[in-house]
C-alpha cells in the first residue's frame, strides 16, 4: 500500500512552473531556490522539454557566486544543464557533520 503525502497548507505547495528564480550570473547561468524535497532540475529548454538532471552539492563555485551568497552557501548544481540552485528554507540544512 503506497502512503500518499499530501500538504494542507498551500503556501507551502509550489508546482515546478513556479519555482522562483533568484538571479541570473553574469555568463547566463541561473540561480534558483529548490522546492521541497527536489532532487532533479526542472528547468525547460527552448523547445519546452524538462531537463531533469540530478541536483548534486557543489563545493568548488566561482568568485561570483561567493561574493553573493557568501563562501560557505550551502549551493546544488544540475549535472546536464549547469543551473544553480540554493536550498529551500522550509528544509532543515545538509551542510552539518554526519551523526550517528
Amino acid at each position: 500500500m503506497r502512503i500518499r503525502h499530501c500538504y494542507t497548507d498551500d503556501s507551502k505547495f509550489m508546482t515546478p512552473t513556479e519555482t522562483e528564480i533568484v538571479a541570473t550570473l553574469s555568463d547566463g547561468v541561473k540561480v534558483k531556490r529548490r522546492l521541497l524535497r527536489m532532487r532533479a532540475c526542472n528547468e525547460k529548454d527552448a523547445k519546452g522539454k524538462l531537463c531533469a538532471g540530478h541536483l548534486k552539492r557543489w563545493y568548488f563555485f566561482g568568485e561570483e557566486v561567493r561574493q553573493r551568497f557568501g563562501p560557505d552557501a550551502e549551493i546544488y548544481r544540475c549535472e546536464r544543464c549547469k543551473t544553480l540552485y540554493l536550498p529551500n528554507p522550509d528544509e532543515e540544512p545538509r551542510s552539518g557533520t554526519l551523526c550517528w
